[in-house]
Protein backbone atom coordinates (compact mmCIF):
# COMPACT_ATOMS: atom_id res chain seq x y z
CA UNK A 1 0.00 0.00 0.00
CA UNK A 2 1.77 3.49 -0.72
CA UNK A 3 2.07 6.10 1.08
CA UNK A 4 0.25 9.40 0.74
CA UNK A 5 3.71 10.89 -0.25
CA UNK A 6 4.16 8.07 -3.11
CA UNK A 7 0.29 8.74 -4.12
CA UNK A 8 1.09 12.51 -4.45
CA UNK A 9 4.57 11.49 -6.80
CA UNK A 10 2.11 9.33 -8.79
CA UNK A 11 0.03 11.63 -9.93
CA UNK A 12 2.45 14.42 -10.98
CA UNK A 13 4.10 11.88 -13.07
CA UNK A 14 0.92 11.04 -14.65
CA UNK A 15 0.18 14.85 -14.89
CA UNK A 16 3.58 15.31 -16.79
CA UNK A 17 2.82 12.67 -19.34
CA UNK A 18 -0.80 13.74 -20.20
CA UNK A 19 0.93 16.94 -20.39
CA UNK A 20 3.59 16.07 -22.93
CA UNK A 21 1.14 13.59 -24.66
CA UNK A 22 -1.02 17.32 -24.78
CA UNK A 23 1.91 19.42 -26.10
CA UNK A 24 2.89 16.71 -28.92
CA UNK A 25 -0.54 16.24 -30.03
CA UNK A 26 -0.76 20.12 -30.13
CA UNK A 27 2.12 20.31 -32.09
CA UNK A 28 1.72 17.78 -34.60
CA UNK A 29 -1.45 19.31 -35.17
CA UNK A 30 0.01 22.75 -36.09
CA UNK A 31 2.67 21.54 -38.27
CA UNK A 32 -0.02 19.50 -39.92
CA UNK A 33 -2.00 22.57 -40.12
CA UNK A 34 1.00 24.32 -40.97
CA UNK A 35 1.64 22.18 -44.12
CA UNK A 36 -2.21 22.04 -45.21
CA UNK A 37 -2.10 26.38 -45.40
CA UNK A 38 1.22 26.14 -47.23
CA UNK A 39 0.16 23.82 -49.88
CA UNK A 40 -3.14 26.14 -50.53
CA UNK A 41 -0.97 28.82 -51.20
CA UNK A 42 -2.48 31.13 -54.02
CA UNK A 43 0.99 31.69 -55.55
CA UNK A 44 2.15 28.07 -55.05
CA UNK A 45 -1.21 27.29 -57.01
CA UNK A 46 -0.38 29.59 -60.09
CA UNK A 47 3.04 27.91 -60.23
CA UNK A 48 1.83 24.71 -60.46
CA UNK A 49 -0.69 25.43 -62.61
CA UNK A 50 1.76 27.54 -65.23
CA UNK A 51 4.03 24.38 -65.04
CA UNK A 52 1.77 22.07 -66.21
CA UNK A 53 -0.23 24.49 -68.85
CA UNK A 54 3.01 25.54 -70.52
CA UNK A 55 4.01 22.40 -72.49
CA UNK A 56 0.09 22.21 -73.66
CA UNK A 57 0.17 25.41 -74.81
CA UNK A 58 3.65 24.55 -76.56
CA UNK A 59 2.22 21.81 -78.07
CA UNK A 60 -1.29 23.15 -79.62
CA UNK A 61 1.63 26.12 -81.15
CA UNK A 62 3.28 23.65 -82.98
CA UNK A 63 0.40 21.65 -84.12
CA UNK A 64 -1.29 24.96 -85.23
CA UNK A 65 2.04 25.45 -87.17
CA UNK A 66 1.90 22.11 -88.82
CA UNK A 67 -0.96 22.69 -90.08
CA UNK A 68 -0.72 26.21 -91.50
CA UNK A 69 2.30 24.77 -93.55
CA UNK A 70 0.59 21.87 -94.81
CA UNK A 71 -2.40 23.31 -95.61
CA UNK A 72 -1.91 26.33 -98.81
CA UNK A 73 -5.33 26.46 -99.40
CA UNK A 74 -8.81 25.43 -98.45
CA UNK A 75 -9.50 22.34 -98.35
CA UNK A 76 -12.58 20.12 -99.44
CA UNK A 77 -14.17 17.57 -97.52
CA UNK A 78 -14.56 13.66 -97.99
CA UNK A 79 -18.10 14.46 -100.07
CA UNK A 80 -16.39 17.67 -102.11
CA UNK A 81 -18.35 20.22 -100.65
CA UNK A 82 -15.93 23.39 -99.19
CA UNK A 83 -14.83 22.74 -95.87
CA UNK A 84 -16.17 25.20 -93.33
CA UNK A 85 -13.05 27.34 -92.52
CA UNK A 86 -10.24 27.78 -94.38
CA UNK A 87 -6.63 27.72 -92.24
CA UNK A 88 -5.49 31.06 -91.00
CA UNK A 89 -2.46 30.77 -93.33
CA UNK A 90 -4.72 30.41 -96.32
CA UNK A 91 -4.34 32.53 -99.02
CA UNK A 92 -6.55 32.57 -102.02
CA UNK A 93 -4.01 31.96 -105.53
CA UNK A 94 -4.23 34.52 -108.18
CA UNK A 95 -4.57 32.74 -111.59
CA UNK A 96 -1.56 33.06 -113.58
CA UNK A 97 -1.45 34.81 -116.78
CA UNK A 98 -0.61 31.45 -118.64
CA UNK A 99 -3.91 29.49 -116.39
CA UNK A 100 -6.21 32.59 -117.40
CA UNK A 101 -8.44 31.58 -120.37
CA UNK A 102 -8.02 33.42 -123.04
CA UNK A 103 -10.37 33.76 -126.74
CA UNK A 104 -9.31 31.56 -129.49
CA UNK A 105 -6.67 33.50 -131.72
CA UNK A 106 -9.17 33.05 -134.41
CA UNK A 107 -12.17 35.15 -133.96
CA UNK A 108 -15.01 35.76 -136.51
CA UNK A 109 -15.31 38.98 -135.81
CA UNK A 110 -13.93 42.63 -134.41
CA UNK A 111 -15.56 45.83 -134.05
CA UNK A 112 -16.38 47.87 -136.79
CA UNK A 113 -14.28 50.11 -138.21
CA UNK A 114 -13.27 53.73 -136.99
CA UNK A 115 -11.97 54.85 -140.34
CA UNK A 116 -13.01 57.68 -142.05
CA UNK A 117 -15.50 55.89 -144.50
CA UNK A 118 -17.93 54.18 -142.43
CA UNK A 119 -21.28 52.17 -142.86
CA UNK A 120 -24.75 53.33 -142.94
CA UNK A 121 -23.04 56.80 -143.61
CA UNK A 122 -24.04 59.04 -146.34
CA UNK A 123 -21.75 61.87 -147.74
CA UNK A 124 -22.25 65.04 -149.60
CA UNK A 125 -19.69 66.20 -152.25
CA UNK A 126 -18.99 66.47 -155.61
CA UNK A 127 -18.83 64.51 -158.64
CA UNK A 128 -15.70 64.94 -161.83
CA UNK A 129 -15.41 62.79 -164.69
CA UNK A 130 -12.10 61.11 -165.75
CA UNK A 131 -10.82 59.12 -168.62
CA UNK A 132 -10.20 55.58 -166.92
CA UNK A 133 -9.10 53.94 -169.60
CA UNK A 134 -8.89 50.14 -168.77
CA UNK A 135 -10.09 51.32 -165.02
CA UNK A 136 -7.04 50.43 -163.30
CA UNK A 137 -5.61 53.11 -160.80
CA UNK A 138 -3.54 53.59 -158.15
CA UNK A 139 -5.42 50.51 -156.01
CA UNK A 140 -3.65 48.36 -158.26
CA UNK A 141 -6.45 45.96 -158.95
CA UNK A 142 -5.61 45.83 -162.65
CA UNK A 143 -8.25 46.00 -165.69
CA UNK A 144 -11.95 46.36 -164.61
CA UNK A 145 -14.32 43.95 -166.31
CA UNK A 146 -16.46 46.88 -166.64
CA UNK A 147 -16.08 50.57 -166.57
CA UNK A 148 -18.15 51.68 -163.34
CA UNK A 149 -15.05 52.31 -161.52
CA UNK A 150 -14.30 55.91 -159.74
CA UNK A 151 -11.23 57.84 -158.13
CA UNK A 152 -12.07 58.83 -154.47
CA UNK A 153 -10.29 61.85 -153.23
CA UNK A 154 -6.82 61.82 -151.35
CA UNK A 155 -8.48 62.30 -147.55
CA UNK A 156 -11.17 59.59 -147.69
CA UNK A 157 -8.78 57.20 -150.05
CA UNK A 158 -7.01 57.02 -146.41
CA UNK A 159 -3.89 55.30 -147.61
CA UNK A 160 -6.26 52.72 -149.85
CA UNK A 161 -8.49 52.00 -147.20
CA UNK A 162 -11.12 52.74 -149.85
CA UNK A 163 -9.62 50.51 -152.43
CA UNK A 164 -12.18 48.22 -153.51
CA UNK A 165 -15.23 49.71 -151.93
CA UNK A 166 -18.63 49.95 -153.68
CA UNK A 167 -20.49 52.94 -153.64
CA UNK A 168 -24.01 54.24 -154.01
CA UNK A 169 -23.67 57.57 -155.95
CA UNK A 170 -26.98 59.75 -155.71
CA UNK A 171 -27.31 63.11 -157.91
CA UNK A 172 -30.08 65.93 -157.37
CA UNK A 173 -31.97 64.76 -160.20
CA UNK A 174 -32.21 61.12 -159.05
CA UNK A 175 -30.26 59.24 -160.79
CA UNK A 176 -27.56 56.87 -159.22
CA UNK A 177 -25.16 54.88 -160.54
CA UNK A 178 -22.85 52.27 -158.08
CA UNK A 179 -19.07 52.40 -158.91
CA UNK A 180 -16.10 50.53 -157.33
CA UNK A 181 -12.93 52.78 -156.19
CA UNK A 182 -9.87 51.82 -158.03
CA UNK A 183 -8.43 54.98 -158.01
CA UNK A 184 -6.77 57.75 -156.28
CA UNK A 185 -8.23 61.31 -156.81
CA UNK A 186 -5.37 63.83 -155.95
CA UNK A 187 -5.73 67.25 -155.16
CA UNK A 188 -7.17 69.97 -156.00
CA UNK A 189 -9.64 66.90 -155.02
CA UNK A 190 -11.47 68.10 -151.55
CA UNK A 191 -13.10 65.77 -149.10
CA UNK A 192 -16.29 64.02 -150.04
CA UNK A 193 -15.70 64.39 -153.94
CA UNK A 194 -15.71 61.77 -156.22
CA UNK A 195 -14.13 61.62 -159.73
CA UNK A 196 -16.21 59.00 -161.78
CA UNK A 197 -14.91 57.54 -164.73
CA UNK A 198 -16.88 59.41 -167.67
CA UNK A 199 -19.03 56.03 -167.81
CA UNK A 200 -20.22 56.37 -164.98
CA UNK A 201 -20.65 60.47 -164.62
CA UNK A 202 -22.86 60.00 -168.12
CA UNK A 203 -25.23 57.71 -165.84
CA UNK A 204 -26.24 61.08 -163.66
CA UNK A 205 -25.84 63.83 -166.31
CA UNK A 206 -24.11 65.07 -169.12
CA UNK A 207 -20.34 64.89 -169.45
CA UNK A 208 -20.91 68.83 -170.44
CA UNK A 209 -21.49 69.60 -166.96
CA UNK A 210 -18.25 68.47 -165.83
CA UNK A 211 -19.19 68.97 -161.97
CA UNK A 212 -22.39 67.36 -160.10
CA UNK A 213 -23.47 68.33 -156.92
CA UNK A 214 -23.98 64.66 -155.16
CA UNK A 215 -24.39 62.45 -152.28
CA UNK A 216 -22.86 58.81 -151.39
CA UNK A 217 -22.94 56.07 -149.19
CA UNK A 218 -21.47 52.31 -149.22
CA UNK A 219 -23.24 49.42 -150.22
CA UNK A 220 -22.51 45.89 -150.00
CA UNK A 221 -23.63 44.12 -153.25
CA UNK A 222 -24.73 41.05 -154.26
CA UNK A 223 -22.78 40.77 -157.95
CA UNK A 224 -19.75 39.98 -156.89
CA UNK A 225 -17.86 36.45 -156.63
CA UNK A 226 -15.12 34.71 -154.48
CA UNK A 227 -12.09 37.13 -152.95
CA UNK A 228 -8.53 36.62 -154.76
CA UNK A 229 -5.39 36.98 -153.47
CA UNK A 230 -2.05 38.22 -154.79
CA UNK A 231 1.62 38.42 -153.84
CA UNK A 232 3.20 41.43 -155.82
CA UNK A 233 6.28 40.93 -157.91
CA UNK A 234 9.48 40.22 -156.09
CA UNK A 235 7.57 38.76 -153.44
CA UNK A 236 9.34 35.29 -151.77
CA UNK A 237 10.12 34.25 -148.50
CA UNK A 238 12.04 36.16 -147.48
CA UNK A 239 9.92 39.83 -148.42
CA UNK A 240 5.97 39.93 -149.61
CA UNK A 241 3.54 41.97 -149.82
CA UNK A 242 -0.06 40.76 -150.07
CA UNK A 243 -3.24 41.97 -152.45
CA UNK A 244 -6.73 40.88 -151.78
CA UNK A 245 -9.19 41.35 -154.47
CA UNK A 246 -12.82 41.44 -155.51
CA UNK A 247 -14.07 41.52 -152.12
CA UNK A 248 -17.26 42.70 -151.58
CA UNK A 249 -16.81 44.92 -148.40
CA UNK A 250 -13.45 47.13 -147.98
CA UNK A 251 -10.66 45.43 -146.40
CA UNK A 252 -10.02 47.03 -143.07
CA UNK A 253 -6.74 44.84 -142.70
CA UNK A 254 -4.74 42.03 -143.30
CA UNK A 255 -2.93 39.42 -140.71
CA UNK A 256 -0.46 36.83 -141.82
CA UNK A 257 0.33 34.00 -139.21
CA UNK A 258 3.94 33.10 -138.55
CA UNK A 259 5.71 31.29 -135.66
CA UNK A 260 4.33 34.05 -133.33
CA UNK A 261 0.80 33.82 -134.19
CA UNK A 262 -1.24 36.54 -136.22
CA UNK A 263 0.43 39.25 -137.02
CA UNK A 264 -1.23 42.79 -138.86
CA UNK A 265 0.55 43.96 -141.93
CA UNK A 266 1.03 47.41 -142.50
CA UNK A 267 -0.68 49.40 -145.83
CA UNK A 268 0.87 50.84 -148.42
CA UNK A 269 -0.77 53.38 -150.80
CA UNK A 270 -0.43 51.25 -153.61
CA UNK A 271 -2.90 48.39 -151.56
CA UNK A 272 -0.78 46.34 -150.80
CA UNK A 273 -0.25 44.90 -147.31
CA UNK A 274 4.14 44.09 -146.73
CA UNK A 275 5.72 41.70 -144.98
CA UNK A 276 8.90 43.44 -145.15
CA UNK A 277 10.63 40.48 -143.19
CA UNK A 278 9.16 37.80 -144.53
CA UNK A 279 7.27 36.76 -141.82
CA UNK A 280 3.88 34.85 -142.46
CA UNK A 281 5.00 35.10 -146.47
CA UNK A 282 3.21 31.82 -147.90
CA UNK A 283 1.73 31.10 -144.55
CA UNK A 284 -2.45 31.31 -144.06
CA UNK A 285 -3.93 34.76 -144.58
CA UNK A 286 -6.53 36.53 -142.33
CA UNK A 287 -8.61 39.67 -143.52
CA UNK A 288 -10.85 41.52 -141.95
CA UNK A 289 -13.24 43.92 -143.16
CA UNK A 290 -14.91 47.45 -142.18
CA UNK A 291 -17.52 45.63 -140.65
CA UNK A 292 -15.31 43.69 -138.49
CA UNK A 293 -15.83 39.90 -140.29
CA UNK A 294 -12.80 37.88 -140.18
CA UNK A 295 -12.17 35.21 -143.90
CA UNK A 296 -8.87 32.95 -143.05
CA UNK A 297 -7.24 31.97 -145.99
CA UNK A 298 -4.97 28.63 -146.12
CA UNK A 299 -2.61 26.34 -148.89
CA UNK A 300 -1.62 29.70 -151.06
CA UNK A 301 1.70 29.69 -152.01
CA UNK A 302 4.15 32.91 -152.82
CA UNK A 303 3.78 33.28 -156.91
CA UNK A 304 4.54 36.46 -158.03
CA UNK A 305 1.99 38.63 -159.93
CA UNK A 306 -0.20 35.33 -160.41
CA UNK A 307 -4.38 35.86 -159.25
CA UNK A 308 -5.15 33.29 -156.91
CA UNK A 309 -8.52 32.27 -156.13
CA UNK A 310 -10.37 31.60 -152.65
CA UNK A 311 -13.60 29.82 -151.82
CA UNK A 312 -14.43 32.77 -149.38
CA UNK A 313 -16.12 36.24 -149.72
CA UNK A 314 -17.15 38.80 -146.89
CA UNK A 315 -21.03 38.89 -146.38
CA UNK A 316 -23.78 41.26 -147.38
CA UNK A 317 -24.98 44.38 -145.29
Amino acid sequence: MNTPRQAARQRRRRRRRTLILGTTVGLTAVSVLAYLLMGSSPDRTADAGTAVAAPAATSQKKAATATATATPSATASPTGSPSPKASPATTTAKPSPKDTPRPPRETSTKPPSTGRIKPNTTYQGVATAYKAGVGDGACLFGPSPDLMVAAMNTTDYETSKACGAYVLVRAANGRSVTVRITNECPLPCAPGQIDLSEQAFAKLADLKLGRLPITWSLVSPSTVGTISIRYKTGSSRHWCAIQAIDHRNPVRGLEVRGAGGWRQLPRTAYNYFVSADGSGCGGAIRITDIYGEQLTVSGLTVRPNVVQPTQVQFARH
